[in-house]
Order: structure tokens, then C-alpha cells, then sequence
């Protein structure tokens, strides 16, 4: 069962879920530049990307009952890697929504990084402060598209005479 990335379950650092719901959404042209002077270390696969389906659950009604909605494509990776001579060799993990083995290769990569003291504070700068920007701009984009369609019901009665003869008589 998988766990929100906000609730940190037994033993698993919080700091970790967040990175890796981040790099999960993170678009592949922000990886790519943030991640190539460490597309060159030796990284030895533990599950190749693969891509397959997932069944994702939705909540009905008040009482918040779990029904099996639909399913979605999903390609995860693992791989080991050293980031430097003096490091112990960590494992990167990744899951993303749809095909993309580029996207996954770069996000387990990220997270075996990230998992580094030495490197996390370098990486949190150059490469997940860009995905909160770009995540918090296409927030701000679907919000302002959504609110372009919002109808305000009361400036339409108002617009149209407000009370018509019906409302005289009676």
C-alpha cells in the first residue's frame, strides 16, 4: 500500500518523500540539464524501466468509501550508485505517471543523489527549487484557466433586469 507523501510512516524520512514526489512530476527538460555532470557515474541497474498499469482508487460520497476508478500507465526504475570514492553506493527509486523511461532513468538517478549530504544541498538548489517554480506555475496557469470559465449566476440576474413580472403578481 502506498503512502501520501506527507504522512512519513515508520522509519522513512520525511525529507525523502518530499524529493521524490517532486522528481516524480518534474518535467524531463528540467532534469536533464540539472542532472548531466552526473549522467557519467557508474550506475548499475537493479529493475530497468519498466512500464505497466496501476489501478488508482477514488473516494465516494461522505462516508469516503474506496472504488477502483480506473487504470493508468506507470514506468519505474531502480539503480545503484556511487556518487564518489568516499560514499557508500545508494539506491534511486522511481515511479512516474506515463512512458517516459527518460523521465525515470533521471529521477532514480536524482534520488540516489539526493540521498548524498554531501550533494543534497547542492541539488536541492539547481534542481528542486526549479521544479517547485515550474510545479507552482502550471498550478497558478490551470487555476487561471479555470477561473476564465467561472460563471458569477448572481451578475447574471442581476444583468437581466433583476425580478420579471412573475415575481409582481404573485
Amino acid at each position: 500500500m502506498f503512502q501520501a507523501f506527507d504522512n512519513p510512516g515508520p522509519g522513512r524520512p520525511l525529507a525523502r518523500a518530499h524529493w521524490m514526489a517532486l522528481l516524480a512530476r518534474a518535467p524531463v527538460g528540467i532534469l536533464e540539464p540539472a542532472l548531466q555532470a552526473h549522467a557519467a557515474l557508474p550506475a548499475r541497474w537493479l529493475r530497468a524501466p519498466e512500464t505497466g498499469l496501476m489501478m488508482v482508487q477514488g473516494r465516494a460520497g461522505g462516508t469516503g468509501e474506496r472504488f477502483n476508478l480506473g487504470e493508468i500507465t506507470v514506468t519505474r526504475c531502480a539503480l545503484r550508485v556511487q556518487p564518489s570514492e568516499d560514499a557508500d553506493a545508494t539506491v534511486g527509486v522511481a515511479y512516474v505517471l506515463g512512458r517516459s523511461h527518460r523521465q525515470v532513468q533521471l529521477a532514480a538517478l536524482a534520488d540516489a543523489l539526493l540521498q548524498d549530504p554531501a550533494l543534497q544541498a547542492a541539488l536541492d538548489a539547481t534542481l528542486l527549487d526549479p521544479i517547485r517554480r515550474h510545479l507552482v506555475q502550471a498550478q497558478s496557469e490551470r487555476q487561471a484557466r479555470a477561473a476564465s470559465t467561472r460563471v458569477d449566476f448572481f451578475t447574471v440576474a442581476r444583468e437581466s433586469g433583476g425580478t420579471n413580472g412573475e415575481e409582481d403578481q404573485q
